[in-house]
């Protein structure tokens, strides 16, 4: 396992690194895990360092997971709420007395930590896709620290990361394993796409059969989706979409159905900044719903995935997301959230 080169750079998408880099994260990761179920901390790793976390969204998994893993390694988390100081801005969008230019906030925590962590989608940057992408480049931009994604508008890393991890305790490996990313119907539209966008890369980078199931209306980034053709057609694996939500189950040894926001929502020249239109569109697939009827389609004991929260009763009934045990198909979705803080410990421990 060679983890020369991973020192002091920055995770901003999965693309920043090689599938060659992404398989030693994860093996790291498994590592790592095997030890901590031994009791095994290293405490040592990151001892006396730290990371600033700055969430513009709320969050359950990714805040604990991260600060979790940096006290098992032996250093500290800084949560930092962007309400409760000057709310780094971009220059251009700055407020006078209520926020302060990326630059400067970059450079500032650079001399007092070891890496800084962003989460920012959705309404902070007005729902124009892309613009919470362009935040985190400009930390990295300025800070000589690493800058790491804790999701944007277009790529969920670490997410993705614990996806993968999931499937290879469950499958052994990624070749022949046919992975499904799945659309689900949510009252709310307000759901960023870097969860599957980031699923759909993992998976084609590593060779799996790819699957992207969504109606009409819920594209994703025709770039993800070119980065996705090339991934499969290095790996060896494959990639199609469908817009048939049975034809997405039928015979998937992964099923991952979520909600995603349409085009619509977002602000030109990407979309039509139509909230309205966004809500009667995702209206009209009110049966793309993850059932204990759609799971039998599914191979033989394959796996639900879900980041979570799931939106309970409409993504997904309780009788799917509940069944963590048993003959036949079962939820992973535990196990998936539990990776969620290995994977970050890898990564933390490589680049810090």
């Amino acid at each position: 396992m060679n983890t020369t080169g991973f020192k002091g750079r920055d995770f901003l998408a999965e693309t920043d690194f090689t599938p060659q880099e992404i398989r030693t994260i994860l093996e790291v990761a498994e590592e790592l895990k095997k030890q901590t179920a031994m009791g095994t901390y290293h405490d040592d790793k990151l001892r006396a360092k730290t990371l600033f976390m700055i969430f513009y969204n709320q969050s359950l998994r990714t805040r604990n997971s991260f600060e979790a893993g940096m006290t098992q390694l032996g250093g500290h988390a800084h949560y930092l709420d962007p309400s409760k100081i000057y709310t780094p801005a971009l220059e251009g969008k700055e407020v006078a007395y209520s926020t302060e230019r990326v630059s400067d906030v970059a450079r500032v925590l650079d001399r007092m930590g070891h890496a800084i962590a962003i989460r920012c989608y959705g309404d902070p940057v007005d729902w124009v896709y892309g613009g919470a992408h362009e935040l985190l480049a400009e930390f990295a931009r300025w800070a000589n620290i690493p800058v790491l994604n804790m999701e944007d508008d277009i790529y969920h890393p670490f997410q993705g990361l614990a996806d993968m991890l999931t499937v290879k305790e469950n499958f052994g490996g990624y070749k022949g394993v046919n992975f499904t990313m799945s659309w689900a119907y949510s009252p709310s539209v307000h759901k960023p796409r870097a969860v599957p966008q980031s699923a759909i890369l993992y998976a084609s980078m590593l060779g799996m059969n790819v699957t992207l199931a969504h109606p009409e209306g819920m594209e994703l980034d025709p770039e993800i989706l070119k980065q996705c053709e090339s991934y499969s057609s290095d790996s060896g694996g494959s990639f199609k979409i469908t817009n048939d939500f049975k034809e997405g189950f039928e015979g998937a040894d992964v099923v991952y159905p979520k909600a995603w926001c349409p085009v619509s929502l977002f602000k030109a020249p990407v979309g039509e900044d139509d909230p309205k239109k966004a809500q009667a569109t995702f209206d009209m697939y009110k049966d793309w719903k993850c059932t204990r009827e759609m799971m039998e389609l599914t191979n033989p004991n394959s796996i639900y995935l879900h980041c979570l929260p799931a939106d309970r009763g409409f993504e997904v009934d309780n009788d799917v997301i509940d069944k963590t045990e048993g003959p036949g198909w079962r939820s992973a979705v535990y196990d998936e959230a539990e990776n969620r803080l290995h994977v970050q410990k890898a990564v933390m421990s490589l680049l810090m």
